[in-house]
């Protein structure tokens, strides 16, 4: 097993079973020959050697350190009780160090009462370190008795500071989820402006015109087939859109299965070379619209070219619903680093109608663009025609 593979595995683990080595070392520590009697001494008591009842001061010492994260309360009130015993009998035992590392974890992890914790810590030390001075030998100052409190609520300190840098940590963490919670419900939103818009209206349109064709039932024929067909585009890319906010929703599985075969092989993204088709569904509406394209895509244009899609079908969408019946005019041009779009309509509609579809679709785009790093204007001309351009760097993520 790799050293990666090791250390998901011992994550993985119950947070006392990744504690409880701390505590055992500190005893194996602690029953060295070597280093008994050598460890924290606090009162000047001469040394006693280990008897039955320091096999129970150094449990209590060592073996608590296992659920000082799951539970930190009853690790310090073990370890300060079995630190006391150690320090009254005169062990003076390695052991004794795991009250610092207790305070430390006991104030990075505990919860509830901690001032009062803090409280019953400094008023049990008192009796403790007055026992000691009347059991010592009289070498020990009450400044070196204050001087140990003051270590004490040190490492108190150090695990209140850690608490503290990991509360800002994931109150940080919070903040950017929901920041990035709230920048994908807009983006939904406006990919669902873009798609339910322009179908709708196409087929608000068409269906319309349909009411005057009763005496042409060839060409109202074909102004039904291309409502169904226009409501079979907006199935298939609210699907697309469904895919991505659920990755198990895939073709075939959503409402509208069986409209058709060629449906779940459409491309997820829109492509630059799918604009004709928006052309072609604006014209069927009823729109005179030119189309001009000119250069070849690059090979990799990242989201420019769904960007300059979503351009296009804003600006026949507007177009469609603002200055409907106007000659409007769409060109695509490819160059190496980027994908420029303008959409222009003649001033024979309505320009104030014109520049109300310049609301949240539009401004919605020139955000993206404007993310990408590219340039976004939508306004008026002198003679009264609506423009929209957009120029799109090639290669970006949006």
């Amino acid at each position: 097993m790799s050293i990666q593979g090791a250390g998901r595995v011992w994550r993985r683990l119950d947070v006392t079973v990744r504690d409880l080595p701390l505590g055992i070392l500190f005893l194996v520590v602690s029953v060295l020959p070597g280093l008994r009697g050598h460890g924290t001494e606090v009162g000047d008591l001469p040394t006693r050697p280990f008897d039955s009842l320091a096999v129970v001061t150094l449990a209590l010492e060592c073996l608590p350190l296992a659920v000082r994260r799951r539970w930190p309360a009853v690790c310090l009130a073990l370890v300060t009780c079995g630190f006391a015993l150690d320090q009254l009998r005169g062990y003076h035992s390695a052991a004794g160090t795991a009250l610092p590392i207790v305070l430390i974890s006991a104030g990075s992890h505990l919860e509830r009462r901690r001032r009062a914790t803090v409280v019953l810590l400094t008023v049990a030390y008192v009796p403790l370190a007055i026992a000691l001075s009347q059991l010592g030998s009289g070498g020990e100052t009450p400044a070196e008795f204050v001087t140990f409190y003051l270590v004490l609520a040190l490492a108190w300190g150090a695990g209140a500071w850690l608490r503290a840098t990991r509360l800002a940590e994931a109150e940080r963490r919070e903040r950017v989820a929901a920041e990035t919670r709230t920048a994908e419900r807009a983006q939904i939103a406006r990919e669902l402006h873009d798609v339910v818009t322009h179908h709708v209206t196409a087929m608000v349109v068409q269906a319309e015109a349909a009411r005057y064709l009763t005496a042409a039932p060839e060409r109202l024929e074909q102004s039904l087939t291309a409502v169904s067909d226009t409501g079979r585009r907006a199935i298939t890319d609210l699907r697309h859109l469904l895919d991505l906010l659920n990755p198990d929703h895939g073709p075939g599985t959503g409402p509208g299965h069986g409209t058709g075969a060629t449906e779940a092989k459409e491309p997820r993204t829109p492509a630059v070379g799918r604009v004709l088709t928006l052309v072609e569904q604006t014209r069927r509406a009823g729109q005179p619209v030119d189309f001009t394209e000119q250069g070849t895509p690059p090979a990799s244009t990242g989201s420019a070219d769904l960007v300059a899609y979503r351009v296009v079908q804003e600006a026949l969408t507007n177009a469609l619903k603002y200055a409907h019946g106007s000659r409007t005019s769409v060109q695509v041009r490819h160059g190496e680093r980027e994908i420029t779009v303008e959409v222009s309509t003649d001033g024979t509609g309505s320009p104030s109608a014109a520049a109300v579809g310049s609301g949240r679709g539009l401004a919605g785009l020139r955000e993206r663009i404007g993310v990408l790093g590219g340039d976004f204007h939508a306004g008026s001309g002198t003679d009264g025609g609506f423009t929209v351009r957009a120029r799109i760097p090639a290669g970006g993520t949006s």
